[in-house]
């Protein structure tokens, strides 16, 4: 009896090992089969794995030194200075031909042209000269990084045609980038007689990295510089567009830079300079909403449509400076100062932003394992 039961648990055994191994050669076959069927061009996990290499081709190619300026742009976004996005309009990303980017920049103006030449219609929120007027009051106590760029970006000890070549580069190197590190960028361009077309069309693109960095992507910014320099020298005789249309058709130049352009270099006020900032206040303040809905605006372009539709356009060209001052300072992106603010009766966001100090408290503690 004992031999018999040795024999048969030694006989299940082997049964088991043997369907084991049937059940691993059928899966074998299957996979064969779907293989032969499903050709791996065509596999869709093949695209995946090209697609995450082209990824990884893209992170490799990127500069050392420009990975390490964009991780101090992220970093910094945790400070009280907010920074804006980079200026890359929609139009601008599109692979397509030269004729549909065309379509799309025409596009783009038209509204643009009806939201600044149609009358005013829309509803003024409440108390908003109130709201102005102690902002200004405010403003005028602090000074704000801002307020420095205002005086500097003109460039009024440059003859008129230079003068517009500077307000245009400075512009366009402030976007992603920190004021005081801007004006740095710019003087050492004028330091080193590179703060005309002709200079810069000339020199080469490395010097212009070296000399603009540490500005937010400039890399790319040098690349953008380059080409706006060639633009200027064989398009418009060395001089920038003066149009809002042939402002917005440079590399690297969106909505928020070609109308600040227009009005500090050509005194020509075409609608509302949008950044981060005005974006982010006016949504606090309630000034703003989605074109019949009560929700946020969700771009700084939508907010720009909006505010246009009743800020008087008196108010079109302080507005932004006015805001930018204030969400520098006081009105910041992370805990915004509610508490030194003047205007909190008036504004439906205050102190909903701003941590409790009771909030750390309710975080549960984790036990220590012994």
């Amino acid at each position: 009896m004992i031999l018999i039961s040795g024999a048969a648990s030694k006989i299940s055994t082997a049964g088991r090992v043997l369907n084991a191994m049937n059940r691993r050669s059928y899966s074998s076959a299957r996979f064969i089969a779907a293989e032969s069927l499903n050709p791996r061009s065509d596999d869709s996990t093949s695209g995946l794995r090209a697609s995450s290499r082209k990824k990884r081709l893209k992170q490799v190619d990127l500069d050392p030194l420009e990975k390490e300026s964009t991780r101090g742009i992220n970093s910094a976004r945790k400070d009280t200075f907010a920074l804006p996005d980079i200026e890359d309009s929609p139009y601008k990303k599109t692979n397509g031909s030269a004729s549909s980017r065309t379509s799309k920049l025409n596009s783009y103006i038209k509204s643009t042209e009806a939201s600044t030449s149609a009358e005013i219609s829309g509803k003024p929120p409440d108390h908003w000269e109130k709201v102005i007027e102690g902002i200004r009051k405010m403003k005028s106590s602090e000074e704000a990084p801002v307020d420095t760029v205002e005086r500097d970006r003109t460039g009024s000890f440059l003859p008129p045609k230079e003068r517009r070549f500077y307000v245009l580069i400075g512009t366009l190197l402030s976007s992603q980038t920190k004021d005081h590190v801007t004006t740095a960028a710019v003087d050492r361009l004028l330091q080193n007689g590179l703060l005309t077309p002709e200079a810069i069309d000339k020199a080469d693109e490395s010097t212009i990295k070296e000399l603009i960095y540490p500005v937010g992507f400039y890399t790319r910014k040098a690349t953008h510089v380059k080409k706006v320099a060639n633009i200027c020298l064989t398009k418009y005789d060395g001089d920038i567009p003066s149009t809002l249309e042939e402002l917005l058709s440079l590399p690297g130049v969106g909505p928020k830079i070609a109308h600040l352009v227009l009005h500090v270099a050509w005194n020509d006020v075409q609608g509302i300079c949008v950044d981060t900032h005005v974006h982010r206040i006016c949504n606090r303040l309630g000034w703003v909403s989605k074109p019949g809905a009560k929700q946020k605006t969700s771009s700084p372009e939508e907010t720009r449509v909006a505010l246009q539709q009743w800020l008087p356009k008196e108010e079109w060209v302080a507005i932004n400076f006015l805001l930018v001052g204030f969400g520098q300072t006081i009105c910041t992106p992370l805990r915004p100062r509610c508490g030194t603010c003047s205007i909190t009766e008036l504004c439906p966001s205050a102190f909903k932003e701003t941590p409790s100090a009771s909030s750390k408290l309710k975080k549960p503690i984790k036990s220590k394992k012994p």
